[in-house]
């Protein structure tokens, strides 16, 4: 032995290991770790009982704890619409044809025969992807706007329990493309497909939750500077009957609503607003650029200057902040290089109208935070569906529209009220809590394989025994109790 080693190093391998201890790192052998397929599997279809959405269970308890089905029978049950089974059977099932990927009535044919699919709807026997586009054709504008109703009760349920009193609400419209024969769908702002006919919703989101407060479809052709007054009116008694007085506004636009008549209704119902501004010639904000010689620096590669501006033909004066951001390249749409020609390189201009107190610095990323609608919509785009066209019938997509958002919302409702982590505030003024899209709460917690069965005369859920999917389980149950 040589002098100077401790003991201790060698007698590693005759040390007893206690029950407790965690034994020291060993490499796995890799016969242990790789396995070789040789065939195929033989396949069999069987009804014994096994399903695909595990998960829906969950949503079952807490749509029973939230008393859902109370609601959709509380706003929809004069509306006289028609099916075998009955209004929430068929409300239930499209927002659960949603929640596990579907994006069209057709898919629910593919639902047929698992039990879970059942149990949520309540039905033993599924409609036709046809029963559904006929039951969604009977829904006229005043049928829609009890959807409405249904989605701002469900929001408000919620958002009167948060530990906030200003609520910020980004508003927007998208392009939804459609059929050459769909009804009241026309060519209009559609930069990707400039030929095809579409829709035009336009949304309200709340930055604070991700919820989506509002929803209205539209034909293609309208523009959002006149034809969101009426939207924005009805926002504020929407908000003004679910939530009361209570709360201070505050919206987030683009240049679409940079219109006397929106800044007089933010105005008048006492409203906050930073809206951007479009570089129109009348405004000759391209001059005030060109005069200033001093910006004031607000962030990396960002700088600012405030200016009171007078608009003569409103007959008003507002705030302005307009900003420059350096980029090292000649962007293809940059067509503002055009009208400034600056000597020290290339820059991106921008302008906010504002009747917020906010400096410089604080309002750039106070609009910052509108991408976060864009990644709202996205989702609901690409993993709710909210893009896709049931039917020819307007009243159906519209109906449609309204069951994707009220599914985003119950879904939102789910994670705040079963235990989702609080964020740290941001400047951006963005989610308060972390949230999962809909397809990670597809792959974690709805889409799991299970079966159905009745050992001694008991129905019981089992699923694969997995660690990770177990404490979700698990989590989400005891949440649900605590809820309850």
């Amino acid at each position: 032995m040589q002098k100077g080693l401790p003991l201790r190093l060698f007698n590693l391998s005759k040390r007893t290991i206690h029950p407790n201890e965690r034994p020291l790192s060993v490499r796995i052998r890799k016969a242990d770790i790789r396995s070789r397929v040789k065939g195929d599997l033989r396949v069999e279809f069987s009804g014994t009982g096994l399903t695909s959405y595990a998960g829906l269970e969950l949503l079952i308890r807490y749509f029973r704890a939230t008393g859902f089905n109370r609601l959709v029978r509380g706003h929809l049950s004069e509306l006289g619409l028609r099916s075998d089974a009955g209004l929430v059977g068929m409300v239930r099932l499209l927002l659960g044809l949603l929640v596990v990927g579907g994006r069209r009535v057709s898919h629910v044919d593919y639902l047929r025969g698992d039990p879970l699919v059942s149990r949520f709807c309540g039905l033993r026997r599924l409609p036709s992807g046809r029963t559904l586009g006929r039951w969604l054709s009977q829904f006229t504008e005043s049928m829609v706007n009890q959807l409405r109703v249904l989605n701002a009760e469900v929001v408000s349920r919620v958002l009167r329990c948060l530990p906030v009193r200003t609520l910020t609400l980004d508003v927007d419209g998208t392009v939804i493309s459609t059929g050459q024969t769909v009804e009241r769908a026309f060519r209009g702002f559609n930069p990707h497909h400039r030929k095809v006919p579409s829709y035009y919703p336009i949304t309200a989101c709340l930055a604070e939750t991700g919820h989506i407060l509002r929803v209205k479809n539209r034909s293609g052709n309208v523009h959002d500077g006149h034809a969101s007054l009426t939207f924005l009116g009805d926002l504020f008694r929407q908000v003004r009957d679910t939530l009361g007085s209570g709360f201070r506004l505050r919206f987030r636009m683009d240049g679409a609503f940079f219109n006397d008549a929106v800044l007089r209704l933010l105005e008048g119902r006492g409203a906050c607003y930073a809206i951007k501004i479009p570089f129109w010639r009348w405004l000759d904000l391209q001059g005030k650029i060109r005069d200033r010689r001093r910006w004031r620096r607000v962030a990396f590669g960002i700088a600012a200057f405030e200016e009171r501006l007078h608009l003569a033909p409103w007959d008003r004066t507002l705030r302005v902040v307009i900003y420059r951001k350096r980029v090292h390249h000649r962007s293809i749409k940059n067509y503002q290089l055009d009208l400034f020609d600056p000597a020290d390189g290339y820059f991106e201009y921008s302008a906010v109208a504002t009747n917020l107190s906010y400096d410089p610095r604080r309002l750039w990323y106070f609009m910052c935070g509108r991408g976060t609608h864009e990644k709202t919509i996205g989702e609901l785009e690409s993993g709710l569906a909210f893009d896709s066209i049931p039917s020819r019938h307007y009243g159906a997509n519209s109906a449609w529209q309204q069951l994707v958002v009220l599914a985003h919302n119950l879904l939102t409702n789910f994670q705040i009220e079963t235990g989702a982590r609080l964020r740290s505030r941001s400047r951006k003024h963005t989610a308060m809590y972390l949230l999962r899209t809909v397809q990670t709460l597809r792959f974690k917690l709805f889409c799991r394989a299970g079966e159905v069965v009745r050992p001694n005369g008991t129905t019981v859920l089992r699923l694969q025994k997995n660690s990770e999917a177990q404490n979700l389980f698990l989590q989400v149950t005891h949440a649900l109790r605590k809820a309850a």
